[in-house]
């Protein structure tokens, strides 16, 4: 996704950039905007809020251990209601799978005073990829779930790959939600090798978030945390990671803080 300056560094950032590998990268059309409003809720109770998680290909371990190890994260919070959803299909049962369809159906069940999607995979413009049906889930479909399932509760977006930006969309911009993309919609996001154990995004979101109060809070210290891991390791351009914090969840803390 990358022009060919030489063949080492297009080998190398092939394999680490979060993308489709057979989408090419698209002209900057100038990144997403953060968004922020004035504080209203805080806290919501550890056992009452509902997550889904979502590793949305399996060609690199990264999505997969990003996905288990939020869980476990969550879980040691006191999170007990946590959907995952994988698209390893000889490791995984279909209705585990991470499919359009499954992720639709998870994400309109309803339930819980509040919602967190964490969605870790190869992105493009159009949306985040699903490998267990070829396809890519874009802000509208994604918008349409949300509202059906998690409605005016306080709601938490995470979407982890590629021009991830483009889920920074008016309809998904609702006063109830905080989203947190890895990538402005212009840029790629890292780490998505054969070799790596988390993308840049998630391994700095799992180091951060416990030492972070709330979602806004833990959304500046990843994205300080992804800019010094970009520099050390020479990533460029930077991927600049990109938050929106409504209205009514300016204040809203993680779960057990």
């Amino acid at each position: 996704m990358f022009v060919r300056l030489a063949a080492l560094a297009l080998a190398f950032l092939a394999v680490a950039a979060c993308a489709p590998e057979a989408t090419g990268t698209p002209p900057p059309t100038g990144r997403a905007t953060t968004i922020a409003a004035a504080p209203a809720s805080s806290a919501v109770p550890a056992g009452r809020w509902r997550a889904v998680l979502i590793a949305g290909d399996n060609n690199s371990p990264a999505f997969d251990n990003g996905v288990q190890s939020l869980r476990d994260k969550l879980m040691a919070h006191g999170v007990t209601d946590i959907s995952v959803y994988s698209s390893d299909a000889v490791r995984t049962a279909p209705a585990q799978l991470a499919s359009a369809a499954n992720v639709a159906t998870a994400l309109r069940a309803g339930g819980g005073d509040a919602c967190l999607v964490f969605v870790t995979s190869h992105g493009e413009r159009k949306g985040f990829y699903l490998r267990s049906d070829r396809r890519l889930f874009d802000p509208g479909s994604l918008d349409r779930v949300l509202s059906a399932g998690c409605g005016s509760v306080p709601t938490v977006v995470v979407v982890s790959a590629c021009h991830s930006g483009t889920f920074l969309t008016s309809s998904m911009r609702k006063p109830n939600r905080v989203i947190l993309t890895a990538a402005a919609t212009d840029r790629a996001s890292f780490g998505c090798g054969t070799g790596d154990q988390y993308t840049y995004y998630d391994q700095c979101l799992l180091q951060e978030f416990d030492g972070a109060t709330t979602w806004r809070g833990l959304a500046v210290a990843t994205r300080s945390c992804v800019e010094s891991l970009e520099r050390r390791m020479g990533m460029r351009p930077p991927s600049q990671p990109q938050t929106f914090v409504g209205a009514q969840v300016e204040g809203l803390r993680l779960p057990s803080r």
